[in-house]
């Protein structure tokens, strides 16, 4: 064989094993195409820099251990919406239910996988009454800093809006259906 194809073969054969390792959970995938309707966001670290434009070094820290993250926003009253089911096909890839807190009338659920001690991902599923966000972190937080990496995404200027748009079209829609 040719050495610059044998080289070649190997260079193709590593990134597609990097891109596979660089994937989200199945379930999250599994669970933005049940949803077409659902809003999803993606960020790399670099991205998530960008969102810093006070340059807080708080922040800057917080974000160091993600190397990519989904925001996957979904209305419960979806139909089929199970989130039991939900939360048992997160368990069943390989993600371990490591505490539930709440924080500003919202219930987060923090799972996590892990392989050989060292944490590889993280599933954060923050619940109010309408709304399920998903984060799915490829890489890792302090557990202490789940909710405050949700409300800096949530108080950022454009991802801020468009979650505020996505509960208020929530809120809209419900009004509408009682009103019929």
């Amino acid at each position: 064989m040719n050495p610059f194809r044998f080289f070649a073969f190997i260079c193709l054969l590593t990134l597609g094993s990097f891109e596979i390792a660089l994937a989200q959970s199945k379930t999250t995938e599994k669970l933005q195409e049940q949803y077409p309707e659902a809003r999803a966001f993606f960020f790399y670290n670099n991205t998530l820099r960008m969102i810093n434009q006070t340059e807080d070094n708080e922040f800057d820290e917080l974000i160091k251990g993600i190397e990519k993250m989904k925001l996957l926003m979904i209305k419960k009253n979806s139909k089929g919406f199970n989130y039991k089911g939900l939360v048992a096909d997160y368990t069943a890839d390989s993600f371990e239910e490591i505490m539930t807190s709440r924080y500003q009338g919202k219930s987060f659920d923090i799972y996590v996988k892990e392989k050989n001690g060292q944490t590889k991902g993280m599933v954060v599923l923050v619940n109010d009454a309408e709304n399920l966000f998903v984060l799915d972190i490829l890489g890792k937080i302090a557990f202490d800093k789940v909710t405050k990496l949700y409300s800096l995404l949530d108080e950022s200027g454009d991802i801020g809006k468009r979650i505020q748009t996505f509960v208020e079209g929530n809120k809209k829609k419900e009004k509408v259906e009682e009103a019929k």
